[in-house]
């Protein structure tokens, strides 16, 4: 025998009839509500999308804050004062330091640049001259020939005069207000931390506050991970390129250093003109720098990498990489640059707000625990 009853009518025989009325009176407020908050969350994204540079910065001005509070409680031991006594610390260390590093390099930078750009323009135009001699023109009529001048021809660069000084401007603009965010979060990091749980349910700003608080760890670390990093490979390719006898080892170091911010690709960027520079001093001048920079850059990236960051980014090398073509398509060199600290603390998000609390799934939990325990021990 078959159900006469229509697909509505079936579905409201099998609900019990003191709960019929609730269902047929919530379902209209019910759609209300889910439409308004999918409308809220297109509006979000739209804005987001739209801010998109003044939000970069502000992740910079987070990071900058997380190294400050790193740097202010590594001196807890050293200096067991108040919390705003060690950030003041830090900041005139900083300060000195920058102004010792203007000072010392004022007299030296110019001067290696110029001559380093004086010898990469000359390689390129090498270069370009045994390519077309197999009849490949892969760098364009000027080859190298203009790239030193675009610096230091004086018509040259006043012609980009304007180019110039909007550019130098907004760089400082941009650093200026990292600068003075980060260090207004760094001094009072739970009052805009609770801001943002203010946000959520009751019921779940505790979790939201803890999660919060990894993600800050994970900052730390990836921050101070990066200012060691970057040292250690600047220092060893000064040192390293220095006694070989290139001109300019601190530019052609502190650029090595700097390529760190780039994981994979970085590195194989900053070799170029090491051996550009390399080249006109023979071929076992040019072997000596490939094979010392080649040895210091796989020592750094395989062993003392992974140490210094095994805890701060767990992500896979493929998601990585994937993640700073991505946003280095769509926002340039801000993108590149952030990559890895915003897929560190996206992995965060994702594994505790999505993979455990939505889905359920508490082995992503057991199988992190050590880390980030391995985390809260480097920062204590």
């Amino acid at each position: 025998m078959t159900d006469s009853k229509p697909g509505a009518g079936r579905i409201l025989g099998v609900i019990p009839h003191d709960r019929v009325d609730d269902a047929v009176s919530a379902s209209p407020r019910d759609l209300l509500t889910t439409g308004l908050a999918l409308l809220a969350a297109c509006i979000a994204i739209f804005l987001a999308w739209q801010t998109v540079p003044s939000l970069l910065i502000i992740f910079t001005s987070v990071l900058f804050a997380a190294f400050l509070d790193a740097a202010a409680r590594t001196i807890a031991p050293i200096f067991p004062v108040n919390r705003a006594w060690r950030l003041s610390l830090v900041l005139l260390i900083l300060a000195a330091l920058s102004a010792f590093g203007l000072v010392w390099g004022a007299g030296k930078v110019p001067e290696q640049t110029h001559i380093l750009l004086q010898l990469i323009e000359t390689q390129l135009d090498v270069v370009q001259a045994h390519l077309l001699s197999f009849g490949v023109d892969l760098l364009g009529p000027e080859a190298g020939r203009d790239f030193a001048r675009w610096f230091f021809d004086q018509s040259r660069l006043l012609s980009n005069a304007q180019l110039v000084l909007g550019t130098a401007t907004s760089f400082l603009t941009n650093t200026l207000i990292v600068l003075f965010l980060g260090i207004l979060f760094a001094f009072d990091p739970s009052t805009y931390r609770e801001s943002l749980v203010m946000m959520v349910k009751p019921s779940y700003r505790a979790r939201t506050r803890a999660v919060l608080d990894e993600m800050g760890s994970v900052l730390r670390l990836w921050f101070i991970g990066q200012v060691i990093r970057i040292a250690l490979m600047t220092l060893c390719v000064w040192g390293a390129l220095y006694l070989i006898g290139l001109p300019g080892p601190f530019v052609l170091g502190f650029q090595a250093g700097l390529s760190n911010f780039i994981p994979y690709l970085g590195p194989i960027v900053a070799g170029i003109p090491i051996a550009l520079v390399a080249m006109p001093f023979g071929g076992s001048v040019l072997v000596w720098a490939v094979v010392v920079y080649t040895i210091i850059q796989s020592v750094e990236g395989y062993v003392i990498g992974p140490l210094i960051q095994g805890h701060a980014i767990a992500a896979p090398p493929a998601w990585t990489l994937a993640a700073i073509v991505l946003l280095g398509a769509l926002f340039g060199v801000m993108g590149i640059a952030l990559a890895m600290p915003l897929v560190a603390v996206g992995r965060v998000a994702i594994i505790r707000f999505y993979v455990e609390d939505y889905l359920g799934d508490e082995r992503s939990s057991h199988a992190t625990e050590e880390s980030r325990n391995g985390a809260k021990r480097a920062m204590d």
